[in-house]
């Protein structure tokens, strides 16, 4: 196999079978003969479309040719360079050697804890997982019952429960981080090991969808459970057990459940989520370090899908992605204003997990092909709006903007139209299209959920990104609030060696430790956590 870089195809080019069209494309463009390409697979995809109507995939493969060392000797080294395969691989850390052992405890069920048990599962030290909400299958009846009803269960919701809050959103696994170890590899072959679709491998923005994470979760529940671990869902940990160092610096010593049942171990990733506050405050109650963090806040726009994909391509072919943006900006005060997990054919939903507070997300289903885009237009919040030194301030804020979003619609979600936010004014009716939401709705003055100088700062950067996509400010757009939950506003402090500085034992991980903002961000450091225990384990027992 040859690896093919730089090869750019005009969409022009293709008819129906993608490979067919690449295979063609390059026999003619080394030149070789078709019938000399014997395998072809794409290992990077992206679409070029600044110069629509011509638009363009760029790709890299990797191709197996008859005549390899023919091809490298001819082939001109310019336009497709062409060359020997340069994979990064990654390598497992150090494995347990079998017998009785000490078992690595994981509070949370999200990315993050998923990919630590995931691993150290595979390196055989049978971790144990607890998980405040239910189990995949319970979980999907318990939200599709929320959206229906309103009738929210604290437990089990669009944040609590098997996958964490990354099972209903989009499934987006793009990060903007090189994978210098593998890990992101690591992370995306594992998905489509247990059943996500091959182009996540080699899209450059891959996403699983809602749908199809559904399917993966228990898949790999099941895989950890054959391999030694062990799962407690429905049971919050609610205490940490701690002895005294020989340097006076608590050791972990277990974990106590709500039921009182107590487990027994030196060595626990906390990877409990963006919104588990209440586990922040017992950690803070006991002296573990931590900080408050600048985050995001703002509400959830809402398109036709339809309009932005002729805005995006001015064309339509059955190869094209559905239609995205990311965009940056910022507002008259300064302050930075962006969109934030952008959801194609997507639906906004009502991703509450606390009676009296309301926030939103949006998700999309594998497919992307429901009638609307969505996206968080979110802005900048920091040292201007809260304390940094107090550790819950941000926490505090961020509850604060929750509980005015619960009250204008009495826990359905609030929407208002683009015009009518600006203008502090209540929507009455939709205009030239409709929501499309998970969970109850109603018009509320999503304006009135914000300061006055967020307020202003989210219309500033949604009327600047109407310079960029014509009609993204068009006055009937859809907003929905809050979105609060961009991502965690506090950092549980951790050293060099990934474990806390106040208590040995204890790693912080993930997205609501202050360490990861995504799926897949948040499962490539619950992959470092696991290898650090993982060495503290072998080092310290002598596996």
């Amino acid at each position: 196999m040859l690896t093919l870089r730089q090869v750019k195809i005009p969409l022009s080019f293709f008819a129906e079978d993608e490979k067919d069209g690449i295979k063609s494309f390059i026999a003619d463009a080394i030149p070789c003969n078709v019938r000399d390409i014997k395998d072809i697979r794409i290992l990077k995809k992206s679409v070029d479309a600044r110069k629509k109507p011509d638009i363009y995939f760029n790709y890299t493969l990797s191709v197996a040719f008859a005549a390899e060392n023919a091809i490298l000797r001819k082939h001109p080294k310019k336009h497709i360079l062409i060359e020997r395969p340069k994979e990064t691989v990654y390598t497992l850390p150090a494995h347990a050697a079998p017998g009785k052992r000490e078992r690595p405890l994981i509070i949370g069920d999200g990315p993050a804890g998923l990919f630590a048990a995931y691993l150290l599962a595979v390196l055989g030290f049978c971790p144990v997982v607890f998980e405040r909400g239910a189990a995949v299958e319970e979980r999907i009846q318990a939200v599709d019952n929320f959206f229906a009803t309103g009738k929210l269960s604290d437990r089990t919701n669009v944040c609590y429960g098997e996958g964490g809050a990354g099972t209903f959103s989009d499934g987006k696994l793009n990060t903007l981080t090189k994978d210098r170890f593998g890990r992101q590899q690591f992370v995306l072959e594992t998905f489509y090991k247990y059943g996500a679709d091959e182009n996540i491998l080699y899209d450059a923005k891959p996403h699983i969808g809602t749908d199809r994470l559904r399917e993966v979760l228990p898949r790999m529940r099941k895989a950890i459970e054959e391999m030694g671990g062990e799962f407690h869902f429905n049971t919050r940990v609610t205490d940490f057990l701690t002895t005294a160092g020989e340097d006076g610096r608590p050791v972990l010593a277990g974990i106590r459940t709500e039921s009182g049942k107590e487990y027994y171990s030196h060595e626990a990733v906390l990877a409990m989520g963006h919104s588990a506050r209440d586990t922040v405050r017992t950690l803070n109650g006991m002296g573990v370090s931590m900080r408050s963090k600048e985050f995001a806040v703002g509400v959830r726009i809402e398109h036709p899908q339809e309009w932005l994909d002729r805005a995006q391509f001015e064309l339509t072919h059955p190869l094209l992605p559905r239609g995205d943006y990311k965009l940056a900006g910022k507002a008259a005060s300064g302050r930075g204003v962006w969109t934030f997990c952008m959801c194609p054919g997507g639906t906004v939903v009502n991703s509450s997990s606390e009676d009296g507070r309301l926030s939103v997300n949006g998700m999309s289903n594998r497919l992307r092909d429901g009638k609307n885009c969505n996206s968080a237009v979110i802005v900048h919040v920091g040292a201007e709006d809260f304390s940094l030194t107090d550790p819950l301030a941000a926490i505090a804020f961020q509850e604060g903007l929750e509980e005015k979003a619960f009250s204008l619609c009495k826990g359905k979600i609030p929407q208002q139209l683009f015009a009518d936010f600006r203008n502090g004014r209540m929507s009455s009716s939709y205009g030239a299209f409709s929501s499309e939401t998970g969970g109850l709705r109603d018009f509320g003055r999503v304006d009135a959920i914000f300061p006055p100088e967020l307020k202003n700062a989210i219309t500033d950067g949604i009327e600047e990104f109407g310079r960029k996509i014509k009609g993204f400010d068009r006055e009937d757009a859809i907003l929905s609030g809050v979105e609060s939950r961009t991502s965690s506003p506090v950092r549980i402090n951790r050293e060099e060696d990934y474990q806390s500085p106040s208590m040995k034992g204890l790693y912080p991980c993930g997205e609501g430790a202050g360490f990861a903002g995504g799926i897949m961000s948040a499962a490539v450091d619950g992959i470092r956590c696991a290898e650090r225990v993982a060495q503290e384990l072998v080092e310290s027992s002598g596996f």
